[in-house]
């Protein structure tokens, strides 16, 4: 059961979109705020037709999240792994040896857009019909982040050699159908807002043009209602509906390429992008089409999301992360009381351990984890693990993401470095041994 906003919530919410709405001149713009699952707030402004939330927008890149979920699903399904180069799955283009992580990450080097016309303004066609070439390869592998619609094109026509459809009934069985999102479609249908560009000195506006854009539908083609793309954010909040495993979709928001370019901390993960807004970390998408402007991001230490969508082609405020920061400082969320649980490892295996002569603290979690990391205060390296069936832990963040930590009774096995109870102790294996003449 979603239990709406409170009036003076919604007064303030409802108060920024208006804001957002005159000040961009946008003809229509439908926003809401999402928690338990659904949308708690929602309001229309401008030129829309009632029901708000059931009017289709163009969500744009959005579409990419979405087609990153469909590439996930095959990596869970075993049938493809990030570290596989695109040559093994799409043969033929000039960006065979970069990795299906790289393209979903936006580091695989590729050129930001696709070859010929403006494809978000003009018909397109198949991936041979792009004739690719090496000039289509911008950057090196890995070298930094560079985002390319292009790319996220690609992993569109890995889809759907792989499930042996087209990439639109992909995404439409495997993700948007079991999330319930009837109303989200590669065209418009039903009750669409039309996308319009308005004059930048008057207030007059010009129709932007809607087709479909071939193999590169898969970056941004999408149109979905503010419905619809609430219950996207509950999705990405957690409420996965088995689409994805919720580690899945954890590895998806775990920051990969950094873009240099934005002001403040900008990340891009798995098809998602994650960044920080006044010390809070959003994990979503935005989405811009000519015509269009849309946004999913998510909260999730606060467990809330945010959603808007608008028919203009560009001079809109960011709303989102403003109607999360309302939502925060009015309602901010009620956190589960602490209760007792017990430790992953006996309880003489916790407290201090030393990294040489520095201390640091050994320390259980709820949800069955460790985390080691220096004493309160103090900076240094720290990660939190998770137990493996044999007796180790994974390192789930920080310095020690990936790597194994092994517990003994007198010391802690970590990436090649040794963790001792007492600062370099002679009895424990310390690489390189101690002085046999002892501190003095």
């Amino acid at each position: 059961m979603v239990e709406p906003v409170l009036p003076s919530t919604a007064r303030t919410l409802l108060a920024r979109t208006a804001r957002v709405q005159r000040d961009g001149r946008a003809p229509s713009l439908v926003a809401g705020v999402v928690r338990d699952g659904g949308l708690a707030w929602s309001t229309g402004r401008g030129a829309v037709a009632e029901p708000h939330t059931d009017v289709q927008y163009r969500i744009g890149s959005i579409s990419k999240t979405v087609t990153a979920v469909a590439v996930m699903r095959l990596r869970d399904e075993g049938r493809l792994g990030l570290d596989d180069p695109l040559e093994r799955h799409v043969p033929g283009t000039p960006l065979g040896e970069r990795t299906v992580g790289q393209l979903l990450s936006h580091l695989a080097g590729a050129t930001s857009e696709s070859p010929g016309g403006w494809w978000e303004r003009v018909p397109g066609g198949s991936l041979e019909e792009l004739r690719l070439t090496d000039q289509d390869v911008v950057l090196g592998a890995a070298r930094r982040f560079h985002y390319s619609n292009l790319g996220f094109g690609l992993l569109g026509e890995l889809v759907a050699r792989h499930r042996g459809r087209p990439w639109a009934d992909v995404v439409r069985e495997e993700v948007l159908a079991p999330l319930g999102m009837t109303r989200t479609s590669p065209r418009p249908t039903g009750r669409a807002a039309q996308g319009a560009a308005v004059h930048p000195w008057a207030g007059v506006v010009l129709p932007e043009p809607e087709h479909d854009a071939g193999v590169m539908a898969a970056a941004g083609q999408l149109w979905a209602t503010l419905a619809d793309l609430g219950r996207f954010a509950a999705f990405l909040l957690g409420d996965t509906a088995e689409v994805l495993s919720p580690a899945t979709l954890e590895e998806m928001a775990v920051p990969a390429g950094v873009d240099p370019s934005v002001p403040g901390w900008s990340a891009y993960g798995l098809g998602l992008q994650v960044v920080r807004v006044d010390g809070a970390v959003l994990v979503g998408h935005g989405g811009s089409m000519p015509g269009f402007l849309a946004g999913v991001f998510v909260d999730r230490a606060e467990q809330a999301g945010g959603v808007s969508l608008a028919n203009t082609t560009s001079g809109l405020e960011p709303l989102v992360p403003g109607l999360l920061a309302d939502l925060r400082a009015a309602e901010p969320r009620v956190v589960e009381a602490w209760a007792p649980s017990p430790p992953p490892v006996a309880l003489d295996l916790l407290g201090t351990w030393f990294w040489g002569p520095t201390p640091h603290v050994l320390r259980a979690q709820a949800g069955g984890l460790l985390h080691l990391g220096p004493l309160p205060g103090r900076s240094g390296r720290a990660s939190r693990f998770a137990a493996r069936e044999d007796g180790t832990f994974v390192g789930l963040d920080g310095y020690y993401a990936g790597e194994t930590l092994r517990i003994a009774p007198d010391h802690l096995e970590l990436a090649t470095f040794v963790f001792t109870r007492t600062p370099y102790d002679p009895d424990a294996p310390v690489p390189g041994g101690v002085d046999d003449g002892g501190w003095r």
